[in-house]
């Protein structure tokens, strides 16, 4: 009794401080302050940036939640001031936690022991707020109370709960209310990112200063168009020498380029086929050694896209396996307070294998999202066989819009090095180069709204290009017009050029 005593005289005394000092937390910061991360297992000292993380309910019938990462821009650099950027991995089924931020794009990267961190210097946090998702429920440390619930997941009800969780964190997080917001992603997050961004837009209509400042999202080898996708995907490992003639063939008169969610028998015999004549090759970077243990490697037929292997699998992916299945992470993380009956996975079969609804296109979307003026940027590592380029090219191509810069060669030390194309794209590249000083540059322009890129100085570009990478002083576009820009960067090796494709209507 002594103790619930105790209990109730702190709550009073809370209210009274608050109502009559007026300086204390409210109850959101409260909330907030209890996913805030002291520190991760092995994690470098110092790091100088905030961490956040927990889970945010979707949906209290259900008992569905989402799990979620906040990871702060450096406080040297004015976190205040930084956009958010939200991130998504697709699949579907697969972890932006164990992918886009321990993998891609986050501050942190596992050691081979599975249980120390070191710092990735050309994370996209060190231009804004990096807020990453683990989506659908099912999916890493995602749950939901009503086990049904991960066979039915569908496109349809992850943006409903993705736009729920926005809601609802923003609420835990009202300093980030009205800020900049973006949305990016790759793979199948090209279904989940246009697909949430239309829902921001539509219900932020008719309001003057929405809590979701949506401005613009930008994916990456994305799951764009089935039609386009299937055709660009099977003339990609034809070209690449990936597939015999014989089989590039049968695969395009036995796969229903319109229809790629129930292949026939025909087509999943030719795509069998297809797999045997590639061999033993990492998929998501077709020039890169496989991970020791190939057998990981092997892809097998997906329900939705039945080339596609949801999970890039290199060695570090098992890192990442072993250390977020650490109880003192998940501890630290705020992370399995239900004490999910199953371990963490980077992709999740369940929610992938049956996968309630898939629309056969984004490209209506783009086109609404265009005409009104949203910022688009699509990219595209173009030794990804999983989601190619020219699976990128012929989806876009689709939308028939005006090109204003045509094509043009760029240079590295007076030699050429690449022509642009219609999409962004890193040559020598993988599915995953997102975590590279090249592409935080980009990014940087993105967010930035420059793009100071185009003017490079091809003796110098190098240095300047990573060192601007996290710059402040980036000159802003004058353009007012809305358009279709083909440009390409070139940068050190690995990597060759980069192309842009560009959906602009800068105010």
């Amino acid at each position: 009794m002594g103790h619930i005593s105790y209990s109730i005289l702190s709550i009073i005394w809370l209210f009274f401080f608050c109502y009559f000092v007026g300086n204390c937390y409210s109850w959101s910061s409260v909330d907030q302050e209890k996913d805030r991360i002291i520190s991760l297992p092995g994690q470098p000292e110092n790091v100088g940036f905030n961490q956040y993380s927990g889970y945010v309910t979707v949906n209290k019938q259900s008992g569905r939640a989402l799990f979620y990462w906040l990871i702060e821009a450096p406080t040297d650099r004015v976190p205040e001031s930084r956009p958010l950027v939200l991130w998504l991995n697709g699949g579907p089924g697969c972890s932006s936690v164990g992918y886009g931020a321990a993998e891609e794009i986050g501050p942190f990267r596992i050691n081979s022991d599975g249980k120390t961190l070191y710092l990735n210097p050309y994370s996209w946090n060190k231009l804004a707020n990096m807020l990453f998702l683990e989506s659908p429920a099912g999916v890493g440390f995602s749950y939901s109370n009503t086990s049904s619930d991960l066979y039915i997941a569908g496109d349809q009800r992850t943006a409903e709960d993705a736009y729920s969780f926005l809601l609802n964190w923003f609420e835990r997080f009202p300093q980030y209310k009205h800020r900049e917001f973006y949305i990016a992603g790759e793979s199948y997050a090209g279904h989940y990112v246009p697909q949430l961004s239309q829902i921001i837009f539509e219900r932020n209509k008719g309001t003057q200063n929405p809590i979701i400042n949506f401005k613009g999202f930008m994916v990456g080898n994305a799951v764009t168009d089935d039609y386009h996708d299937y055709v660009g995907t099977f003339e990609y490992w034809w070209t690449h020498g990936l597939i015999s003639d014989s089989t590039y063939k049968v695969l395009r008169i036995t796969c229903d380029f319109g229809s790629a969610t129930h292949p026939s028998s025909e087509c999943v015999k030719a795509l069998a086929l297809a797999e045997q004549e590639q061999g033993n090759i990492d998929p998501y970077s077709i020039y890169t050694l496989p991970c020791n243990d190939t057998s990981s490697l092997k892809r097998r037929l997906r329900g939705h896209y039945p080339w596609m292997s949801r999970a890039y699998d290199p060695c570090t992916e098992r890192y990442s396996q072993v250390y977020f299945n650490l109880p003192e992470v998940q501890k630290a993380l705020h992370a399995n307070v239900t004490k999910i009956p199953y371990p963490w996975k980077s992709c999740s079969d369940i929610v992938g294998n049956y996968w309630a609804d898939s629309p056969l296109s984004m490209l209506p979307i783009y086109q609404e999202l265009i005409a009104a003026g949203v910022r688009i940027w699509v990219f595209s590592g173009d030794t990804d066989a999983v989601v190619p380029v020219t699976a990128t090219r012929y989806s876009i191509d689709a939308l028939k819009l005006p090109t204003v810069t045509k094509w043009y060669p760029w240079y590295d030390n007076k030699k050429v090095s690449g022509m642009n194309i219609n999409s962004l794209m890193a040559l020598d590249d993988h599915f995953f180069f997102l975590c590279f000083c090249q592409f935080l540059f980009l990014c940087s322009s993105y967010v930035n709204k420059s793009w100071h890129f185009s003017n490079f100085n091809e003796d110098t570009h190098d240095q300047y290009y990573c060192h601007n990478a996290i710059s402040d002083d980036t000159p802003k576009s004058k353009e007012q017009e809305l358009f279709k820009v083909n440009t390409m960067l070139h940068v050190s090796e690995p990597f060759s050029s980069l192309f842009l494709l560009i959906f602009e209507n800068i105010n």
